[in-house]
């Protein structure tokens, strides 16, 4: 079995040596980065299964980082690690694209599980590597939405949200499940987190009411 390949960028040394350590010693291979500056060109050379990303560096800062990386690389996976306790870093991050965010400190075995599971939903399913409602394909190996001949990329939180739609084509999905079942946040952020990326999904279908706005509710995926 190939060990999954994992991007560190991360410039304090301590931390840096206790997470390599931890999570080499659950299988991981481990490339670890000091610098935002290298862990931008390490990361858009692509190959890695997840990226944890620290946003204090000290040349690039980690949201640049971020942001370059989804612009370029849209389909991998970023986990941030941030000692930056304020609620609106974390929404900037999910909202900036990244998959999953860990505040300083954390408790290692929380850490490795959310690696597991963040690296878990990359993985296609058992029987086959598309998803399709209606004229709408979604390719679970290239994180692409196919519409009549027309590929988007996807981020890596745009895939999980339009995966769960057409998972429950028909059926209207409340924000507050989705907040739960995409972005794993168990309380309202107080941002219209739901609503950007519904947008930008929008953008890359065929049409918008392809993901149907439902009243006092949530959304629906539309098939038809």
């Amino acid at each position: 079995m190939v060990s999954q390949q994992l991007l560190l960028i991360e410039d304090d040394d301590r931390i840096a040596r206790l997470l390599h350590r931890a999570l080499h010693g659950e299988g991981f291979q481990v490339v670890r980065t000091a610098t935002g500056q290298e862990g931008l060109t390490s990361g858009l050379n692509g190959g890695f299964d997840l990226v944890i990303l620290d946003l204090m560096l000290p040349d690039l800062d980690g949201m640049t980082v971020l942001h370059k990386l989804v612009e370029n690389v849209p389909s991998q996976p970023v986990l941030v690690l941030s000692a930056v306790p304020q609620i609106a870093t974390r929404v900037a991050c999910i909202e900036g694209g990244a998959a999953d965010f860990v505040a300083k400190p954390f408790a290692l075995a929380e850490l490795v599980a959310r690696v597991r599971a963040r690296i878990r939903e990359r993985a296609p399913g058992p029987a086959t590597d598309l998803l399709t409602a209606g004229p709408v394909r979604l390719d679970l190996r290239s994180h692409k939405v196919i519409v009549q001949g027309r590929e988007s990329a996807l981020s890596h939180r745009e895939f999980s949200l339009l995966r769960y739609l057409m998972q429950r084509t028909g059926l209207a999905c409340s924000r507050a499940e989705l907040l739960r079942e995409v972005w794993d946040m168990t309380f309202d952020p107080g941002t219209n987190v739901v609503d950007v990326f519904i947008r930008r999904l929008r953008a890359k279908l065929d049409h918008p009411d392809r993901i149907v706005a439902v009243r006092h509710v949530g959304y629906r995926f539309d098939a038809h």
